[in-house]
């Protein structure tokens, strides 16, 4: 296995591979206006296939998928996924009706669960713990970027070519890049029954007795899980802008769009580099840094809410809350795959993933959602401010979860059979 023998390349390819995700994951919010014409869906019907199509099918696949990549080849895992999504994503352009999307975006969610698991214990194995948060953050640097991409793809190449002929472009490009990957061995089917996972119920059972044996690694999920209820406001933050706050809402878009992209993209850069070079230095390690974080821009989240629209303490609270989701991919990941043995990493991943997309996704947005209507009917004074502040709170009291897995990390030392996993890098 040749190509593990420079971790930073298959870094930059997997990078590449996530940024690639996130841009057929989001072409449909690219392309909405005419998507909506084509197919002739109503604005409910859009909703369903942006969210709970996604989230069915990604949250749940993403345990299958993290399962077979503990036992089976990751690459052939991240392949069979990357092929699985760009050939959906190709059939997505010839889509004529709702029901033909649903499909193809469920099987696009499905193949794209196979991804993050099967990379994460993979960067894990080949970057060492020094040196492990860093490479998570750039990893992570996909989301942003590829969000950045694909509302810029369908302003350029799209507006040219159509949303059709970009779906099968991209398509295209996935399958080549499949293809390329199913030649990378990485056989696990040949280490011994304690280094490789087991079938998936035996699996499951595994996973959730490491979680209950260690309080910390489930402090930590808990946390992370809340932390992205931050999105959940994001997703109303336009709508409270524009009706409560006055602002005109195609300048504001693009603002959105634009430091979105550049902080979320700096946090998962500055939070990776900062999770291997500063964590060391607390007591509590990873989740000492977490809680740090989440503390520091706690204050400016808040005071966002209530500053003047334009000014610079709203400018700053609104990149802090950008800044610091994705500030903490990269030491949770890091601070997870220190807490598990190696044959259940990516299926620990998978978890963790499913917990985000069930209780903060799916379940996060209809309740936010569903709190403003009722606010709204009763007549409460600017529902939309208070229930997006209620997001912030949230996602804020994460840091006493991550206190409290700091606190339970000090008195529980690394395995020995964790320790060995993090040889290479």
């Amino acid at each position: 296995m040749f190509w593990k023998k420079s971790p930073s390349t298959v870094l930059a390819g997997l990078l590449v591979i996530h940024l690639l995700a996130h841009v057929d994951r989001n072409m449909l919010l690219g392309f909405s206006p005419q998507i909506i014409a084509d197919l002739n869906i109503s604005n409910a019907q859009y909703g369903f296939l942006v969210g709970a199509v996604w989230v069915l099918s990604f949250g749940f696949m993403a345990l299958f998928m993290g399962s077979l990549a503990d036992r089976f080849s990751r690459t052939r895992v991240i392949a069979a996924g990357v092929l699985i999504w760009s050939a959906c994503t190709w059939a997505s352009g010839h889509a004529q009706s709702f029901e033909q999307m649903v499909v193809a975006r469920f099987f696009v969610a499905s193949g794209e669960a196979a991804l993050v698991p099967a990379a994460v214990a993979l960067l894990a194995e080949l970057f060492s713990a020094k040196r492990r948060s860093s490479a998570m953050g750039v990893f992570f640097m996909g989301i942003p970027l590829g969000v950045g991409c694909s509302f810029l793809l369908a302003g350029t190449f799209g507006a040219e070519h159509g949303w059709r002929t970009t779906f099968y472009a991209l398509g295209l490009i996935g399958v080549v890049i499949a293809v390329l990957l199913a030649f990378l061995k990485d056989d696990r089917s040949q280490l011994p029954p304690h280094e490789r996972g087991a079938p998936f119920g035996q699996q499951m059972r595994s996973v959730l007795g490491t979680i209950h044996d260690r309080p910390a690694l489930l402090l930590i999920i808990i946390g992370f899980v809340l932390v992205h209820m931050i999105f959940a406001g994001l997703a109303f933050t336009q709508l409270w802008l524009v009706k409560e706050r006055g602002m005109d809402a195609a300048g504001i878009a693009t603002r959105i769009g634009m430091l979105q992209l550049g902080f979320g993209a700096l946090g998962s850069l500055v939070g990776g580099v900062i999770g291997d070079s500063l964590a060391r230095k607390f007591r509590g390690s990873h989740a000492s840094l977490m809680t740090l974080l989440v503390i520091l821009c706690a204050a400016p989240m808040i005071a966002y809410r209530f500053a003047a629209p334009g000014s610079a303490i709203f400018y700053i609270g609104m990149c802090a809350g950008f800044f610091l989701p994705l500030a903490l991919y990269g030491p949770v990941n890091a601070a997870i795959m220190s807490m598990v043995p190696q044959q259940t990493r990516s299926t620990v991943t998978g978890f963790t993933m499913l917990c985000i997309n069930v209780f903060a996704v799916a379940i996060g947005n209809l309740a936010v959602g569903w709190a403003i209507d009722f606010l709204d009917a009763h007549g409460v004074q600017a529902p939309l401010t208070q229930v997006v502040l209620a997001t912030d709170v949230i996602a804020i009291s994460s840091a006493l979860f991550f206190a409290l897995a700091a606190r339970a990390s000090r008195s529980v030392p690394l395995t020995g059979s964790i320790v060995q996993g993090a040889s290479q890098g």
